[in-house]
């Protein structure tokens, strides 16, 4: 049952984390109280500020053999105090229970899509409206059912990397990138080649997007987003190691401070049980279909779109509607 748990735990860890913090509030008792847990799994979790608190509900599954759900990475060392922030990473992840698939679809953060009716890049949709926005905006645009979250911090990674003795990555170029502003000073200096990167360095990794004299990616952002999907596979293949099943206590904790989601704790059990299914080779990972336009957007390209989201999450579509579409 370890294993199993632990796989389901690291299966997370390819989007980042997978909705262990509604395990929070019962972690004393997880093991002797799993039923008295599931019934705490409706209660609407509380999260935001003075000025704006953001009202979190567990979403019930309406789809008793899979999940949809999008994965938020936000732009901070806090997750608690992140209802306002742009989202550096966002993936809609499919997970079914059945057969132990796993689809996940990156969605550039400079895609072009409507906002409250204006053209934007859809990571501002967080810092305009919190979680509801995001949803709204990306069910609008992708035209899916999609209503659980999983919003998550770089702190979880960092400590999840540190914990597993860091992560096998080949680096593919020289990174330097230097941030000197004010409260959001951040460097990168990473060299080429493959090597083990501990929690710091996976962060700079991760959210590396240029170089001090302007390099980058040769295509943008889809290169930095094929670089954290590579990531996040390599991160799921080196945490199941056997060595590692004696930590999970020490990861469970990660993801109880660092992780906010709406999705119920009896879902999180089922897919315990569904773990034993899971093939990380198997898995599928792409990219929204589109392309810069080398100024400021990446822009989409609605009949590739429309078939990618039909074959990857074709069970959660709705009825068709142009709300939030650039034709």
């Amino acid at each position: 049952m370890k294993r199993k748990f632990l796989i389901t735990f690291i299966i997370s860890s390819i989007v980042f984390s997978f909705v262990f913090i509604n395990l929070k509030n019962n972690y004393d008792n997880i093991k002797d109280n799993t039923a008295a847990a599931i019934d705490e799994s409706d209660e609407v979790a509380d999260k935001g500020d003075e000025e704006d608190i953001e009202k979190t509900e567990k979403v019930k599954l309406k789809n008793k053999d899979e999940i949809l759900f999008l994965l938020l990475g936000v732009d901070t060392y806090d997750v608690t105090k992140a209802s306002r922030d742009r989202t550096d990473t966002m993936i809609l992840t499919s997970f079914n229970f059945k057969t132990g698939d796993i689809n996940m679809m990156s969605i550039p953060r400079d895609t072009k899509v409507l906002i409250r009716d204006k053209l934007d890049q859809i990571n501002h949709a967080h810092a305009y409206g919190g979680i509801d926005l995001t949803l709204a905006t990306v069910r609008d645009f992708l035209n899916l059912d999609v209503e659980h979250f999983v919003k998550v911090d770089y702190r979880a990674v960092e400590e999840i990397v540190d914990t597993i003795g860091g992560v096998d990555i080949d680096v593919p170029r020289r990174m330097k990138y230097d941030d000197t502003t004010k409260g959001k000073e951040f460097h990168v200096d990473l060299q080429p080649g493959l090597q083990t990167l501990d929690g710091d360095q996976s962060i700079q990794f991760l959210r590396w997007r240029k170089n001090n004299d302007g390099t980058q990616y040769p295509d943008a952002d889809v290169g930095r987003v094929r670089s954290q999907q590579m990531f996040m596979k390599e991160l799921v293949k080196q945490t199941i190691k056997p060595k590692n099943i004696l930590k999970i206590d020490k990861l469970a904790k990660t993801y109880f401070d660092y992780v906010d989601t709406n999705i119920p704790l009896d879902t999180v059990l089922k897919a315990t049980w569904a773990a034993r299914k899971v093939d990380t080779e198997n898995m599928v990972t792409m990219t929204l279909p589109g392309e810069g336009d080398g100024r400021k957007y990446y822009v989409y390209n609605r009949e590739e779109v429309d078939n990618v989201v039909a074959d990857m999450f074709g069970d959660f579509l709705i009825e068709d509607t142009k709300v939030g579409r650039i034709q």
